[in-house]
Formats: C-alpha cells, structure tokens, sequence
C-alpha cells in the first residue's frame, strides 16, 4: 500500500527517472527529455469515453482522461496525433483534480488515464486532492506496460483497474518498431507488479470492473509468434486473467514505409491470437 507524500514524486522530475527512458532532465526547469513533457502534464481530451472494453464502458461510460505525448511514442500508434503531434494543452494538477471530479459528477462509471507513465507525479498528486473532495468511482491506468515497477509502486492503493497493452515479445520487434529494446523485460515486470497490487479482474453485480488486471494485445500482422509468448506470459500469472485481443491496428501514412506493418491483421490471424489464448489456459477474452 502507498504512503508517499506527492512531493516525493514530484521531486524526481528533477533528474527525471519515472519510466524506463531514465533521461534524467530537469523537467522542472523546462527541459524535456524523450516523453516532451516538462512540469505540467498536458491533456488532449477528457469526456465520457464510449470505445472502450464493455465491463469499463457500461452504459454511462468510462471516464476518459488522454494524456498528450508519451514515453514510447510506437511508430505504428493508433492516436498519433495525441502521442507524437502532442495534440492538447497543459493543466495544473489542480485542474486535473476537476476533470476527475467531474467525470464522475456526469455520471461516469470510473476515472480513466490513458498514456500516463510520464506524468505519475501530475496524477498521483490530482488523484489525491481528488479522493479529498470525494472521488469515489474506480481509478483506471490505461498504459502502455512501459513503466518502471519502482514509479508504480507508489500507485498502490490508489489505482483500482490496471490496464496494460502488453505490445511485443520479442526484443527485434520492440527495438524496430518503439526504440525500446529492454520493452519486453520491462513489461513483464510491470504486469506482475500490478497483477500483485490489484489481482484478477472483479466485476460488480452490473458487470462493471471495479478492481483488477486487465490487458489488451494489438494483433499485429505477422506478429503471432510474439502473441503466443505473451499469452503463455499471461496465464502464468493467473489463469483468470482478462485479456482482449484487439484488432483495431490499421496502416497509415507513417506505416506505409514498413513494409511488414502496411496491412491490417488478417482474419487468420486475429483467430490463431484466440487460439493462442484458450491453449495457454486463458479463458477471460473480452468478445
């Protein structure tokens, strides 16, 4: 369980080490390191978000909160213009504590940060002033699973839902497509630590998640070998973790280079990554 005070946090954007980029930037004095993010975090949009898994959404819901920029910045992302063109403006940590209260004042089922690795600091302090004005709905960390097990530690007890994308397996991959070669170790540490804090998924009596792991997979083409690694990863941890196979990846004009991403997974595929999943033991696959 957490007990840190938001200062502690805050003081490491002074040599920033909060993910595993290490830069060590004072990002207190204006300097940016790989995220491109100082002292504030900066948010594209924050609304009640319709297009996430069904136990999140439920039928008012999930509060959304995109963060801008990121500490991956893959060149396949599927919002790239909020993860490399920045989109979005920059917020005090107080005005971040209104956007949550006020997702759930409009009814949301729970708070939702996407993309927020580099800005724990911004959102461990919000989340606190937050809880002290009565903010009571779960707190979803939707990320990339690119994140030091030493930051997210200090988020014990205050995340309720975590919800990485565990990307690729293999060292090649990570290193071609996100400049991250140690991603697959990093990733695997970081699933076992939040599957430590939060455990398997739980639903209320609606169907709604209200505490747990769990993790999204972005079929990739050709990328099956990669998937079934990760799904024998995932049932390692627990048989009953949730997963969801996504299919959403699509080519773009910053894909079209790469010959090996310039398709959509093929329906072949989409059905061996299923496959995979109920051979490693898993059997909680988001429909």
């Amino acid at each position: 369980m957490q007990t840190c005070e938001p200062r502690i946090l805050l003081n490491r954007l002074s040599a920033c080490d909060l993910c595993p980029r290490c830069c060590h930037v004072d990002r207190t004095s204006g300097e940016t390191g790989y995220c491109r993010t100082g002292s504030s975090a900066k948010v594209s949009s924050a609304f009640p978000h319709f297009g996430e898994e069904q136990v999140l959404v439920g039928t008012r819901g999930s509060g959304a909160v995109f963060f801008s920029e990121c500490n991956l910045r893959c060149v396949f992302c599927q919002n790239h213009g909020i993860s490399h063109g920045g989109d979005g403006r920059e917020v005090t940590v107080e005005e971040l504590a209104g956007l949550l209260t006020g997702l759930e004042a409009a009814g949301c089922h729970n708070v939702n940060f996407v993309t927020p690795s580099h800005v724990v600091p911004q959102v461990f302090d919000a989340l606190q002033r937050a809880r002290t004005r009565g903010l009571a709905i779960p707190v979803v960390y939707n990320t990339s699973a690119y994140d030091r097990v030493d930051t997210l530690r200090h988020l014990d007890g205050l995340v309720d839902i975590y919800m990485p994308d565990f990307k690729f397996w293999s060292v090649e991959s990570s290193t071609a497509w996100m400049d991250a070669g140690d991603y697959p170790e990093v990733a695997r540490a970081a699933i076992a630590e939040m599957h430590r804090q939060v455990g398997d998924l739980e639903l209320d009596r609606f169907g709604i998640a209200r505490r747990g792991l769990m993790v999204r997979h972005l079929v990739m083409p050709g990328g099956i070998e990669d998937t079934v690694a990760i799904m024998g990863f995932l049932a390692s941890l627990s048989p009953d973790t949730f997963v969801n196979l996504m299919a959403q990846y699509r080519p773009f004009d910053g894909t079209a280079r790469h010959q090996e991403l310039d398709r959509r997974p093929l329906p072949e595929e989409m059905n061996a990554s299923r496959r995979a999943a109920l051979d490693a033991g898993l059997h909680r696959l988001a429909r």
